[in-house]
């Protein structure tokens, strides 16, 4: 299947190859037919030139692009292909050792709880992959509700705290006056559980995460989570938010993921007429993200 964008980059470089050959057939054929018209042939010669190299220079951008996507692409299978694979391993492994072994009660039950975690992050995984298709498409619009911002954000921190087993010091969140969006409540907890998860999982051993709400002016709410973490860049601080980008550079840790929370982050907040961004000093100084979204009338 071809991509929709991908199908019309390849038209575009076919039509301009067709158009040069053209260009080249027009040459010689006025060369046959009018050489004594030097002036049009010098002018079809120069033009033939500049697109031949207009032609090259295009062609060589859209290789390096393409190679680099491929990258990308070739990068997120392998991630997801070891977020796949990794729990049902270890539920099998698991799954086994009941089978096979008398086991007593404490462990079984402490089997189970493994086992539990690691359907949910196999869930969650497959989620990803298909909530990024669901937002990537064009033609489907978000589902439009009255949301009370603090609350929501206040359940995808309770479900975080939970999950990684975090103390209310180590990922902190002040209330603030209710605040209510015009918005989709399953892409919005989805935009912002992917905030939180990604600053709790970079933070490293020492998590110290902190999620606050205020409004930026009179039309605009801003989500800001600050962490502690290795901190980011400034040549990758626009480059985190693109599809299947994972950190790099020494100081950037080894996380598990797909590469697309930043990515599926991002375009909830436009489709939602909002933005995303982060700022960050610089390696070592950890980041903050920030998810801006209208406030509704």
């Amino acid at each position: 299947m071809v991509v929709p964008g991908r199908g019309k980059s390849i038209g575009f470089f076919i039509a301009l190859g067709i158009g040069l050959i053209s260009v080249i057939i027009l040459l010689y054929v006025g060369w046959f037919f009018f050489g004594w018209r030097t002036g049009i042939l010098l002018f079809l010669g120069v033009l033939l030139t500049v697109m031949l190299i207009s032609g090259i220079v295009l062609n060589t951008v859209f290789l390096v692009r393409e190679i680099r996507r491929n990258e990308q692409q070739d990068a997120f299978i392998n991630a997801v292909t070891h977020e796949l694979k990794t729990p049902v391993a270890s539920m099998r492994l698991y799954l086994e050792t009941l089978q096979t072994r008398a086991v007593d009660e404490a462990k079984r039950k402490d089997f189970y709880r493994i086992m539990l975690e690691d359907s949910d992050r196999l869930l969650e995984t497959i989620e990803q992959i298909l909530r990024t298709g669901r937002i990537g498409h064009s033609g489907r619009k978000p589902t439009l509700s009255r949301l009370d911002l603090g609350g929501l954000v206040q359940e995808c921190v309770a479900r975080a705290r939970t999950l990684y087993g975090l103390s209310p010091e180590s990922l902190s969140f002040e209330p603030n006056s209710p605040i209510t969006i015009l918005a989709d409540m399953d892409e919005i907890r989805a935009a912002v559980s992917n905030l939180i998860d990604n600053a709790v999982k970079y933070s490293g051993a020492t998590v110290k995460v902190s999620v606050e709400i205020a409004a930026t002016d009179e039309k605009n709410v801003a989500i800001r989570v600050r962490d502690e973490g290795p901190g980011i860049s400034k040549t990758e601080l626009k480059a985190i938010f693109k599809r299947f980008y994972r950190a790099s550079g020494p100081s950037a840790p080894r996380v598990p993921g797909t590469g697309l929370g930043l990515y599926i982050v991002r375009s909830v907040a436009k489709r939602h007429g909002g933005r995303a961004w982060a700022e960050s000093e610089g390696p070592g100084r950890g980041s903050t993200f920030v998810l801006q979204l209208p406030i509704a009338r």
